[in-house]
Parts: C-alpha cells; structure tokens; sequence
C-alpha cells in the first residue's frame, strides 16, 4: 500500500486554505514593528498601521471591481453575512419585510433569516434547487413580490460547489427594486468575481478562503445608484466608518490585501491547473470504483471542488479509514451534526446517499502525487469498507445473477 509517512494530503481547501507564505511574509511587519492603532492619529506608529490598512483596502477592491470606500473590514465571511442582512433590514421596512434565500446557502444566511423571521422581523420565502444545486432564475421572479427588500443567493456553494447565475438572479431582483446580497466566500480568489458585472449591492469576502489568515474578511458596500444602508450590528468606537466598530485586526488584514493581490495576478492560471488536477482525481475514483455519484453540476462548479457520494459506504467511517488524506462531509460549519447535508438533501439526495458523501477541495498547493496518492487510497478504503457491507455484497450477487 501506498503510504506518506506523517504527512497528510490536503484535500479540504473548502473548509480552509494554507496561508500562503508570500501572505505570511507580508502580515510579519504587522506582527511586529508596525503595532500602532490605526485609529491613533496623533503619531506615526498610528498612521503607519493606518496606511497598512488603506493599501489592503485597496487591493480587495481592486480584485473584485470595487471602489475602496466599498470595502468594510469585519472579521470574517459569517460576519459580513450577518452585517449585511440584520443591518440592511431596519432600512428596508418601510417598503416591506419579505427576504428571499435558497435551501443550499450557508448557514451564516439561513441562520439569521430564521431568526429573524421567528422574531416577527422578516417574512421569509426560501427557494428550492434543482438536482444538480442551480437556482431556477424563472423561480426567482416567481417568488419576488412588491414588498421583497432583500434577497440573498451565495455565487459558490461551500458544499458542491455550484457557482449561481448570480448576475441573472441580481437583475431580477433589481427590477422589483429589491437588494441584492451575495456570499461570495468561496468564490472570490478562484473565479472571476467583478462587483460592477454582478451588480450585487453586497457581497461577502473571506481571506482563509483565499491561502490568507483565519478570522478576518470584508463587506462590499455598493455606493453607486442606489447606495446601500447599514444599521452597525458591533457598537463602541465608530471604526469602519461606523458600521463595525472594534480595533482592526491590522495583521489580518494585510494578509487579506496579499491574498487578494496574489489572486488578481494568478486566479486565471491557477484556476486551470487546479481545474486539471480535480479532473484528475474525478477519473481515477470514476474509473476505479463503480456505483459513485457526482453531486453538483458537473459544469457550472468551482474548479477545484469534487463532491461524490460513494454506494454502500458511510462517508464517517470512509474518512475515519483515511487519516492520510484531509477530506470532509460536507461544510466544516456543521460537521459536529450526524444528521445528512442539508445541502445535499435539497437536491433531492436520499439520507444514504448524503451520509455516503465526500468532499474533496483541491487547492493551490496540491500536485499530482497528491491526486494519485489520495485515489489510490480512497479507492481501497471503499473497497475495504464495501467488502464488509451485506448491502453491496446483495447488490454485487443481484448484478452478477442478472
């Protein structure tokens, strides 16, 4: 058998990514000499740390479009998820209180939709997706009504990894005059995202996404036409230009600006090799194993997510059988639950079928030794795992007696 000694292959980069060192090498200054508040205008350590600041907000707008002023700082995808749904609402009331979201989003936007709605605070319509996770634009119109303020469809999911027609779903909206808020966390950094061709009014940002550091993100802002307005959800101190209050986490986001710098310059080329790399794997498992499933479109998904459910096989003990190879169930936000994807139940997915799950997330920093490694391991789990199934051994006898 095929081993790597104590390293593991790395095939979860849905759930995080490695920080790139050219990212750690940027935020180290942060770390160290530039310690000043940015907030402290009176001094020089300040204003370095401040500049350190600006020039990151630059660099996250300049990847996705967006002027800097656009761009608020928070700590991190589910934040800016949160922020841009409880703070546009207050806003939005004189017109109505009805929001839109779809089965297979996050629970960052799903959660808070249904909370608030609990609360008496939105009435909430949630659409469906098709077997393959896409959102009908047909159903969207449907469902859009004359008081609809918000509606929210993430452009990548974080399971499956579909990416959403969202510049068809943004012009829908628009025409009942509704905003519009994406959860773009999984694709900025991977796929070409451009504020200004979406015409999304906000969108979600995450740096571990993107190879830079954990528990720091941002929230585009549209200002042009007609400018977004938040009520601040973190209060004392008026940072962010009153929307986020709290000392900024300058190391972070520098690493963010980095990581967006590197995307802007290497997403296209990368995107390729990556896209390669997962087709790779997905015609080893295909060729090597019968009775596996793609989940997700085969087309219209992420280039490096590969999400497969494997017959006969509990996708727990398949993972547990593979301690060499970093892969998931499913979101890493809800990989404490037992109970089946929710994503993959909306697509119409049995129970057996979601609990047999695995996602594979390939990444940057992975190489065909790994893609090789990882399906020759696999492979041999679930052959393992199979043999020891009375399921698939009454299947295998069904087949051969024809």
């Amino acid at each position: 058998m095929t081993t790597r000694g104590d390293r593991t292959v790395y095939l979860d980069n849905q759930a995080t990514t490695r920080v790139d060192p050219r990212v750690l090498e940027e935020m180290l200054p942060a770390l160290g000499g530039v310690y000043g508040n940015p907030a402290s205008r009176s001094h020089r350590l300040g204003w370095e740390a401040d500049a350190l600041v600006e020039t990151a907000r630059e660099r996250v707008a300049d990847l996705i479009g967006a002027q800097p002023g656009e761009i608020l700082f928070t700590s991190g995808a589910t934040e800016s998820d949160n922020l841009a749904i409880k703070g546009a609402l207050p806003f939005l009331r004189e017109r109505g209180c009805h929001v839109i979201t779809v089965a297979t989003e996050h629970r960052a936007v799903l959660d808070p939709c249904r909370q608030l709605q609990d609360e008496g605070l939105l009435e909430l319509t949630t659409l469906g997706v098709d077997e393959q996770g896409m959102v009908s634009v047909d159903e969207l119109r449907a469902a859009l009504r004359d008081d609809t303020v918000l509606v929210s469809v993430m452009q990548a999911n974080n399971e499956i990894g579909v990416v959403q027609p969202i510049a068809e779903l943004v012009a829908a909206t628009h025409e009942k005059g509704a905003l519009f808020h994406c959860d773009a966390a999984q694709s900025v950094g991977r796929m070409a995202v451009d504020v200004a061709r979406l015409g999304a009014d906000m969108v979600s940002v995450s740096a571990h996404k993107l190879y830079g550091p954990k528990g720091v993100g941002a929230l585009y802002l549209r200002r042009s036409g007609r400018r977004v307005r938040l009520q601040a959800q973190v209060l004392g101190g008026g940072h962010e230009r009153g929307l986020r209050s709290g000392t900024l986490n300058v190391p972070g986001i520098v690493g963010l600006g980095m990581a967006c710098r590197l995307a802007g310059e290497e997403w296209q080329d990368e995107a390729q090799r990556v896209l390669g790399l997962r087709q790779r794997l997905a015609s080893r498992l295909f060729a090597g194993l019968d009775q596996v499933q793609l989940n997700g479109h085969p087309e219209h998904r992420l280039p490096g997510n590969l999400n497969l459910s494997f017959a006969c096989v509990e996708g727990e003990s398949l993972m547990m059988g593979l301690p060499d190879v970093a892969v998931s169930s499913g979101s890493a936000c809800s990989s404490a639950s037992m109970e089946p994807s929710y994503v993959l139940r909306a697509l119409g997915r049995s129970s057996e079928q979601a609990h047999s799950s695995i996602r594979f997330g390939v990444g940057r920093f992975n190489d065909e030794s790994d893609i090789d490694f990882a399906a020759d391991r696999v492979i041999a789990e679930v052959e393992r795992l199979r043999k020891l199934s009375p399921l698939y051994r009454r299947e295998e006898r069904e087949v051969a007696s024809g």
